[in-house]
């Protein structure tokens, strides 16, 4: 099984990861936003559009 940050081997300690810094890399996306989880709850994708909509610039503010 290959690193899923680099590449390399893993280490059977922490694994699926070569390193502690693959883990840290890894957990930092996770903490960033950069990954995510689908989710099919209707909830969820209305606060997504409303939180979408929200960062949208008004046309107004524009000119």
């Amino acid at each position: 099984m290959s690193c899923p940050i680099c590449g390399k081997e893993t280490s059977q300690q922490l694994r699926p990861f070569c390193s502690k810094r693959c883990a840290d890399l890894d957990l930092g996306r996770w903490l960033n936003g950069q990954y995510a989880v689908p989710s099919e709850d209707p909830e969820d994708i209305e606060a997504a559009l409303e939180a979408a909509e929200a960062e949208r610039p008004r046309e107004d503010k524009l000119h």
